[in-house]
């Protein structure tokens, strides 16, 4: 499956051979990334976002590529994370399939894509990717680390394993650890692609082939999870197709979800590769901020005693990444020292709130970041 990667994407070589927590390590790896603003002469000014699962680098517009990225409302000049003072690094996951090297990179090793011969990936192996690109820009400390979702998981761990990297941190509807239902949700996933017959062993593109109907059925177990109930019955309801839109199949699409659903589903399954998938999927069940610590997520928590100010939001309708989980987060900090806010937000829409809700995520990471102290050397202008 070929690789995914939007215009001005910019490329980090990893340091090589780079290990991996769970065994092996690559060779001539590289993780990409985008940037916006400008870093101060002092290197104290950057920001750090990590991202969920399927997300690529372009987080917002900029010359290079103006397209409009998934975060745009959120990162630009004048924005909540204003590049007028910030300098901005949006990281592509290591194991992705948008520019990072991951199962669909060619193995330097046989000249062919690595496939399910890519190593065991981690979240750690994320974390560790990214610090090692903020360390090659020059930066020496982050302003701050932003995580949302799997990013949420991943800044976890860049802190833990990387004691000192970042002063204050955001963490949006992210998790120190993997719940069981979290896990039942991915497994079946993963179950979906790797049943379908074109899959293949993950050997798919040498056949000409590709699970189509496996990713399908994926992405819409992943969309179900990543919406509430209550956005489901405001957005459809109970609404039916017109008959010119069904088809003759009985048991075919009756519903504007059902269409909702197999149109999003359509959309998303070419443009991502499956073992990635199954890859980044896997990480996140094994993550458990606590495991170093007797499997004491608490104590994992309590151990990270370099982060000074901390934002923690979660969102009451979350099935995905339940609000109890971001309350652990702030707990924890608070317990490692940190000066923690926490905001339950009643967004109805979610997990995927952070991405569509900018009325209440706006003015909330907006307002911590206005309470970060100012570099001597940061005039707030625009570069």
């Amino acid at each position: 499956m070929a690789e995914f990667i939007p215009p001005g994407t910019r490329w980090f070589a990893l340091p090589s051979p780079f290990p991996m927590k769970r065994g092996g390590a690559l060779h001539g790896a590289r993780l990409a990334y985008e940037t916006w603003g400008r870093l101060d002469t002092a290197a104290g000014n950057a920001i750090l976002i990590l991202t969920g699962m399927s997300p690529d680098a372009h987080a917002a517009s900029h010359a290079d590529n103006p397209a409009p990225g998934w975060w745009e409302w959120m990162v630009g000049p004048g924005k909540p994370i204003d590049t007028r003072r910030w300098f901005v690094i949006c990281v592509n996951a290591l194991g992705s399939c948008k520019g990072s090297t991951g199962p669909a990179s060619v193995d330097p090793a046989t000249g062919t894509p690595y496939r399910l011969d890519f190593p065991a990936l981690s979240i750690e192996d994320i974390a560790d990717a990214a610090a090692a690109l903020v360390r090659g820009l020059g930066i020496a400390q982050l302003a701050c680390v932003v995580g949302n979702s799997m990013g949420g998981m991943s800044a976890l761990a860049l802190l833990a394993r990387h004691p000192g990297i970042a002063h204050s941190h955001v963490n949006i509807c992210g998790a120190a650890r993997a719940l069981p239902f979290s896990i039942a949700i991915r497994s079946l996933q993963r179950e979906a692609i790797r049943l379908d017959p074109e899959w293949r062993d993950g050997a798919y593109e040498a056949a000409g082939t590709y699970p189509e109907n496996g990713m399908r059925m994926a992405r819409k177990l992943g969309v179900i999870t990543y919406r509430s109930a209550l956005e489901w019955d405001g957005r459809f309801g109970r609404v039916r197709l017109d008959a010119e839109r069904r088809d003759d199949d009985p048991f075919g699409l009756e519903f504007e979800v059902e269409r909702y659903l197999e149109g999003h589903a359509r959309r998303f399954v070419h443009a991502f590769d499956p073992n990635s998938y199954l890859y980044l999927s896997r990480s996140m069940d094994w993550f458990d901020l606590g495991e170093a610590h007797g499997g004491d997520t608490a104590a994992g928590l309590a151990a990270l005693t370099g982060v000074r100010q901390a934002l923690v939001i979660g969102v009451r309708t979350d099935i995905l990444f339940p609000i109890q989980q971001q309350e652990e987060i702030a707990a924890g900090l608070r317990q490692a020292g940190c000066q923690t806010r926490f905001l339950a937000m009643p967004s109805p829409q979610g997990h995927d709130a952070f991405l569509v809700d900018e009325t209440r995520f706006a003015p909330a990471v907006a307002g911590f970041l206005a309470t970060l102290p100012r570099a001597a050397n940061d005039t707030g202008k625009v570069a």
